[in-house]
């Protein structure tokens, strides 16, 4: 048991490490960032290790990318649910600075349908705004890593 304790501080510390330098470090500069639209729908479940995978599209400057996205998370996770969101991107210059890394700590639970908002961003300084509906039986009280790719 005291190994578990240990690994999952461990685990919880680099997420933490990661977010804090990930928040720290922008490329673009607002002033000359641009933005888009993203949706995506993500299936998520555990048992207090998660994980997640989904897919959606990015739309920029007229364009549509087609993204892709996984992730872990640790703490207390029970349950499955699928999400979907819905929001905005700023920050970028191209749609590749969409892609990387995000880190979230949370909260929640969803008995039946449930709605969701979260604001993450990468190490390339691309903020996501989401909101979304969440279907399932999950609760929840952890640190999330979740990597979105552009096609």
């Amino acid at each position: 048991m005291r190994a578990y304790r240990r690994f999952r501080a461990a685990l919880i510390a680099a997420i933490a490490f990661a977010f804090a330098g990930a928040s720290s470090v922008a490329v673009t500069t607002p002033a000359l960032a641009d933005g888009g639209t993203i949706s995506f729908s993500v299936i998520k479940g555990g048992w207090f290790v998660g994980a997640s995978a989904g897919r959606g599209v990015l739309r920029f400057h007229g364009r549509i990318y087609p993204i892709s996205i996984g992730g872990i998370s640790a703490g207390l996770v029970f349950g499955g649910s699928q999400t979907t969101f819905r929001g905005t991107v700023s920050h970028i210059n191209s749609p590749y600075d969409v892609a990387g890394v995000y880190a979230a700590a949370g909260a929640g639970g969803a008995i039946g349908v449930g709605g969701q908002a979260i604001v993450l961003q990468n190490e390339k300084g691309a903020i996501l705004t989401l909101s979304g509906l969440q279907i399932g039986l999950q609760v929840n009280a952890d640190l999330s890593g979740l990597a979105i790719s552009v096609k």
